[in-house]
């Protein structure tokens, strides 16, 4: 092959600025390898990214997105002795994107990264997976280990609970034997996902119509708990009423944890939260890794390990092939999935 595959965002706006360009193979230098990426994990933040909303990440345009990915070496530069050729690996969640380093983003066929950017995969992890892990666990176990300390026997609240990150949520609470309660909007993703959680709570009603109707939930927060209350919410909705709900469902002493920012702006009753003496985390998995490879490095371990063990499983919803990106962002922002989206150069 003489050429590969990239995606470019020319400019901020809808999945169809984004262009498929096709360019000459790139030749790794001293101290790298060049990895033909055989999955490329998915996530919000490359909507939000490519909307203007996640600058962070981006920058300006034009650039590539992806914040993820992993595949197989299929060349060594001239100095290279400790990889080889053929070697299954994952792209480290310290691999420079965006606006931070001359990587740039995952979505691309080949990339060429330094060999410290890169972890060995183990053989539990198929080809289509290796590039969708640390978005998910990383995320829910920098968080819920890292960050919070998780305890056995606490309760966490888990809303999201289909996405992604909210499955991998349930896995961490299920080996640090912990409580876990998915929050769902759907009465269809509830089904799918109840054998992932101790406890589901359906939050909303839908009409002929579609649209959603809060309910009152934290009456079936408080019989789950014992009239207890979650000791964390491990949440990226973060937001209005739902916010509200969460604040008065809380344990003395309680962690609200946010993740992410998908609710819409609105009013929120923080009095709740003041009289249960309860406290606001946030966590980004760069934090996490920006503590250095002392922090992130075994902790990536610990999750290889358990995927090796057959503890942790990802659930994939669906694949893409990256020439048909535009159609992956759009049937994304449709938020209709289970599990992870991956693209497949």
């Amino acid at each position: 092959m003489s050429d590969c595959t990239r995606i470019l965002v020319p400019q901020f706006g809808p999945p169809e600025v984004m262009q498929v360009l096709r360019e000459p193979m790139p030749q790794p230098g001293p101290g790298q390898v060049r990895v033909r990426l055989t999955s490329i994990g998915m996530n919000h933040a490359d909507l939000m990214g490519r909307a203007g909303r996640y600058k962070l990440s981006t920058g300006e345009p034009p650039y590539t997105p992806g914040l993820e990915g992993g595949g197989v070496i299929d060349a060594l530069g001239p100095d290279v002795t400790d990889w080889r050729s053929g070697q299954r690996v994952l792209l480290g969640p310290h691999v420079p994107r965006g606006v931070q380093g001359p990587h740039g983003g995952t979505y691309r066929s080949h990339m060429i990264v330094s060999t410290d950017l890169l972890i060995a995969a183990p053989d539990a992890l198929d080809d289509d997976q290796l590039g969708a892990i640390w978005l998910t666990y990383l995320t829910a176990w920098g968080a819920l280990v890292w960050k919070i300390g998780l305890q056995p026997g606490q309760f966490v609240a888990i809303p999201a609970a289909s996405s992604g990150v909210g499955l991998a949520a349930a896995q961490v609470a299920r080996h640090l034997n912990a409580i876990s309660v998915g929050l769902t909007s759907s009465q269809d993703k509830a089904a799918a996902i109840a054998d992932q959680f101790d406890h589901l709570v359906i939050t909303h009603d839908r009409d002929d119509t579609g649209s959603r109707t809060m309910r009152p939930w934290r009456q079936q927060i408080k019989q789950i708990t014992d009239g207890h209350g979650i000791d964390v919410f491990f949440d990226p909705v973060a937001a209005g009423p739902y916010l509200t709900e969460e604040i008065r469902s809380i344990a003395q002493g309680g962690v609200l944890c946010f993740y992410g920012l998908l609710g819409k702006l609105d009013v929120v009753d923080l009095h709740p939260l003041i009289a249960r003496r309860g406290r606001i985390e946030t966590f980004l998995m760069s934090a996490m890794v920006e503590q250095g490879e002392s922090i992130w490095r075994p902790a990536c371990q610990a999750i290889l390990e358990l995927f090796q063990e057959g503890a942790f499983q990802q659930h994939v919803a669906r694949h893409f092939a990256l020439r048909d990106v535009v159609a992956a962002h759009q049937f994304m922002a449709q938020d209709r999935h289970i599990g992870k989206l991956v693209l497949v150069p």
